[in-house]
């Protein structure tokens, strides 16, 4: 009986284990669990604004835009993460001919699809950030008693 190359692709699918070091989908999750990556798929979905936990449109943003928006992430990184993510089908990467040359950015199907996930984390880490400051004041005062 002879595998052809449908069938090896399927087994490989239904065998992806996250546990193990070897699996693809272990470096996925650590691509998608960096901050940077979470607040870019944030920005593009259009919860960068959100405060009402009612969610936006998804946009399409300029490079400076998402680095005025992205506090803290150096040009270095944000060019790293961009590239990143559009080699993974995450995002499109569009230029417009314009002086001087327009580079947007935009959320694909699959990419707006992790931004749903994502937006709730960041919901979370927001949201519960007090009670987690506070659980951290309480370890922190204990662990520095003799």
């Amino acid at each position: 009986m002879t595998t052809t190359k449908a069938d090896k692709k399927a087994q490989a699918k239904a065998e992806y284990n996250a546990f193990l070091a070897v699996c693809p989908s272990r470096q996925l999750l650590d691509r998608i669990s960096d901050k940077w990556v979470v607040l870019i798929l944030c920005a593009l979905g259009g919860s960068a604004s959100e405060r009402s936990g009612a969610p936006h449109a998804p946009k399409a943003m300029r490079y400076s835009e998402l680095a005025r928006l992205l506090a803290g992430v150096s040009q270095k990184m944000l060019t790293q993460t961009l590239r990143a993510l559009e080699r993974d089908g995450l995002l499109t990467r569009t230029v417009t001919p314009t002086v001087p040359v327009t580079v947007t950015y935009e959320l694909t199907d699959l990419g707006l699809s992790l931004h749903h996930l994502t937006r709730g984390l960041r919901q979370w880490a927001q949201t519960h950030m007090d009670q987690v400051l506070a659980n951290r004041e309480k370890h922190d005062a204990r662990a520095s008693r003799p």
